[in-house]
């Protein structure tokens, strides 16, 4: 009997040479609407879809392949002799390939200004039935859904080495597409915030050497639908291909620099700042953030708010980094960088800030923690002075630097700022004590140090982290609050003199 093959595709990249090929192995096409125009501009002989089913397309070519003796035609098993005999019954042949690819939805509700109804109306679904019917029955029908096999299964078809494993590898493609092109149907049209079946898809970007060491495997994916202000939405423009550590510490600079409206620097390293630098230039940014710790920023990631220019860039020659990311690179400034084939150069559009992802979603064993991205940031308005010693204006606009840059640090998390430049650095301890000492005891090696204030991410639990800065010069704390002992704290601050404020907020980053 003459194998049949039925295509129908929005993309039609390689159609006609597939579809010649076919033929040439005595395959008869049956097509649908656009494909089967396509086809006969080409002279391949094609059988149309109304011919087999007997029933005209109808509603503007919402059902036209929705038929029995289409489906029937897929879904017999071969190996049973009931169900060939009820196809001979009802006069359907067998249907023995599937070249499908659906209406492009996702293209649509990435067009601007797209209307509901619009992205409704490419909402395949004769399309995912037809794909899924021939995956379910891959041992007989071969289900194609990606162009880009064409021409291997083309090659296999004709060396008759169309292998049982192929067949499934297919039919595990087919599913996987379908779902995530339902999956992102879901995502479009759902309203709320945390849904009770969450349905995520991503497409695989780029396949990484190895996770965070190099015994462990690993690649790395992107939301079918892109986030413009994203690490999966930079322009890699020069360097070697990113690591797992890069693109987790790349993603953690880009959202930290990116809240900063004055020109800034951040160095990023294993996903803690080491270096936070403001100027009025991006080099005077760049200087601040050297200085605060010139030590851990080699080897480091860094993300800057404005274009790079030849002096930034001259600076950032001399040091071992392993990423620079920037809304651009002067030309100069380019062909400096360049001239180190291995580092990375990142571009990222900073006008589309606003696309930044609102939701996070982390991997936990069986599972995935989803949560919104912490996007509050406080202002010396938002203030509640709780001492006897009133902050200065200066002082207060450190302690908003401060309250800024803490919130991007692992807990428990301290850090001693001037109003433009961070001076020490305590994250990750398991008491705050410890994280206090740290930032304290970097930051008093550092100029400026006599105009530092402390800022921490969550309340003290007792007053000795105060009474510690005191004793060191820290002369005002931001702190959100909240702790059974806040009368503590305030007191021994009120006892050193110190202004202490409040924030009602707490920014833990575990």
């Amino acid at each position: 009997m003459t194998k049949r093959a039925l295509l129908s595709v929005s993309d039609k990249q390689g159609l006609t040479d597939f579809a010649k090929g076919l033929v040439a192995l005595d395959y008869e096409l049956i097509s649908t609407g656009g494909t089967k125009k396509a086809l006969e501009a080409a002279g391949i002989p094609v059988i149309g879809i109304e011919d087999v089913t007997g029933f005209p397309e109808m509603l503007d070519g919402r059902v036209k392949t929705l038929h029995p003796k289409v489906h029937a035609g897929l879904l017999a098993r071969r190996d049973l002799p009931a169900h060939m005999a009820q196809l001979k019954e009802a006069g359907i042949q067998p249907i023995d390939m599937v070249v499908v690819n659906l209406y492009p939805f996702k293209a649509t509700i990435q067009q601007p200004d797209v209307t509901q109804a619009e992205a409704i109306e490419q909402i395949d679904i004769g399309g995912p039935s037809m794909l899924r019917s021939a995956a379910k029955n891959f041992a007989a029908v071969l289900p194609i859904v990606d162009p880009a096999d064409y021409e291997q299964i083309l090659a296999d078809l004709q060396a008759d080495a169309v292998t049982p494993a192929l067949r499934q590898r297919l039919a595990a493609k087919v599913f996987q597409h379908t779902a995530a092109y339902d999956a992102l149907i879901a995502q479009y049209l759902t309203t709320e915030e945390f849904p009770e079946k969450l349905t995520l898809t991503y497409d695989k970007k780029q396949a990484l050497r190895y996770g965070e060491n190099s015994h462990q495997k690993a690649a790395f994916y992107e939301n079918a639908l892109p986030t413009h202000f994203s690490i999966t939405g930079a322009k890699q423009i020069h360097g070697k291909a990113l690591s797992y550590n890069n693109i987790k510490d790349a993603d953690a600079a880009l959202r930290m620099v990116s809240e900063y409206q004055q020109p800034a620097v951040v160095a990023m390293k294993h996903m803690n700042p080491c270096g936070v630098g403001l100027g009025t230039t991006i080099e005077a940014a760049w200087d601040k953030a050297y200085e605060a710790d010139s030590i851990s920023i080699f080897g480091g990631i860094i993300a800057l708010n404005r274009p790079v220019d030849l002096a930034t860039a001259e600076k950032m020659h001399a040091l071992f980094l392993e990423i620079i990311i920037a809304p651009s690179f002067d030309d100069d400034a380019f062909a400096i960088l360049a001239k180190k084939k291995n580092l990375r150069l990142m571009t990222v559009d900073f006008e589309q800030t606003h696309t930044a992802d609102k939701f996070e979603t982390i991997s936990v064993g069986g599972g995935l923690l989803r949560q919104e991205v912490d996007a509050a940031f406080e202002t010396p308005a938002d203030f509640t002075v709780v001492t006897a010693t009133q902050p200065t204006q200066a002082q207060l606009k450190a302690l908003a630097f401060g309250q800024q840059v803490v919130k991007h640090v692992k807990s428990n998390a301290v850090v001693v700022t001037t109003a433009d430049r961070t001076l020490g650095i305590g994250s990750g301890q398991m008491n705050r004590i410890d994280s206090t000492k740290i930032a304290i005891g970097k930051a008093m090696q550092q100029a400026g140090y006599e105009n530092a204030i402390l800022a921490s991410d969550a309340f003290f639990p007792m007053d000795d982290c105060v009474e510690y800065a005191a004793q060191h010069g820290i002369r005002a704390i931001v702190q959100p609050g909240g702790s059974i002992r806040d009368k503590d704290s305030i007191a021994m601050a009120d006892r050193y003199g110190i202004a202490m404020v409040t924030t009602g907020v707490r920014h833990f980053r575990h």
